[in-house]
């Protein structure tokens, strides 16, 4: 039966955002402040370069320096792993090897998206990233995202054969894969849930923690509920869970990572800006969103939420 502590990365990775300037370029100085908040807020491990980190509109180059530039700023206060995971095995080998160069302490491989691999595919491909680096991998599987699902046997046979394969970010909506690999994973295995509404009920199958997008405003928080859950006080950690089910459920209104960069504009941290073809939030959606952050009282509880951007 798998196992839920979490010594590897912590029961919170949060898929850090990637700022953009004025000019559509990347903003080093806010990814430092943004990494630095992280930390100071529960964070265990920062993604770089995931989902969240506009991943299918930056370069390689970019995930590598934002890369460094988070290890910079972590310094041994949490680890920092880097999504590598393409459509492309070899370009994923390529990046992913990179990233272990240059430091990165794990990698995200999310499912092969849009060529719809057949399970045969899914597994030959992570076990060919696997095999070409001695990182720490974490699977992704996002359905909803890739077009593809690895079922519980797959990754079951992705872990018998992949020993550096610990653990996955589970997206699929529901918890009843999650239970299932968990019921047959080994020991060593590790289940992170990859929503931020569902954390609460996939820590009751057997998961370890989140890979989340609202710790970037609401990181205490969801260590406090974790923490409570792991001790046994499940009428706390659902008190938690109740009193931001709606912050966790308003950053997804639109297409992520829009509603969590408004919310960092908010606080200083970062411009809200966007890669095309994702936009801002229109001033609709900003008053709606904001009513939300407001009532979960976030971020008026940040120091720095008067500060200059």
């Amino acid at each position: 039966m798998i196992g839920n502590d979490a010594p590897l990365f912590g029961r919170m990775l949060t898929a850090m955002v990637t700022p953009f300037d004025d000019d559509g370029e990347v903003d080093y100085k806010a990814s430092e402040k943004i990494a630095d908040h992280l930390l100071t807020t529960g964070t265990t491990t920062i993604l770089v370069s995931g989902t969240t980190g506009e991943s299918p509109t930056t370069s390689d180059d970019e995930k590598i320096d934002l890369l460094k530039c988070v290890l910079s700023v972590a310094k041994g206060r949490a680890k920092v792993i880097l999504g590598t995971g393409t459509n492309d095995t070899a370009k994923s080998i390529k990046l992913t090897q990179r990233a272990q160069r240059e430091g990165a302490e794990g990698a995200l491989v999310v499912a092969p998206y849009y060529n719809k691999p057949s399970q045969a595919g899914i597994l030959a491909h992570v076990e060919k990233i696997a095999s070409a680096t001695t990182l720490p991998i974490i699977v992704y599987n996002i359905p909803g995202r890739t077009g593809v699902n690895i079922t519980p046997d797959t990754m079951l046979r992705i872990m018998e054969k992949c020993e550096n394969v610990h653990a996955l970010k589970d997206s699929t909506g529901g918890v009843d894969q999650a239970a299932e690999i968990s019921a047959h994973a080994h020991e060593r295995f590790r289940i992170y849930s990859g929503d931020d509404i569902l954390t609460l009920p996939y820590l009751s199958v057997g998961a370890c923690g989140v890979v989340s997008v609202a710790s970037h405003v609401a990181g205490e928080a969801i260590s406090r509920m974790m923490a409570k859950f792991f001790s046994g006080d499940i009428d706390g950690a659902r008190k938690l869970h109740y009193q931001y089910m709606h912050l966790f459920k308003g950053l997804f209104a639109a297409p992520n990572p829009t509603c969590v960069k408004y919310a960092l504009s908010r606080i200083g941290l970062c411009k809200e800006h966007l890669r095309l073809p994702l936009v801002p939030l229109d001033e609709t959606q900003k008053a709606q969103l904001d009513k939300i952050l407001d009532e979960a009282s976030v971020t008026s509880k940040l120091y720095y939420a008067s500060s200059g951007s």
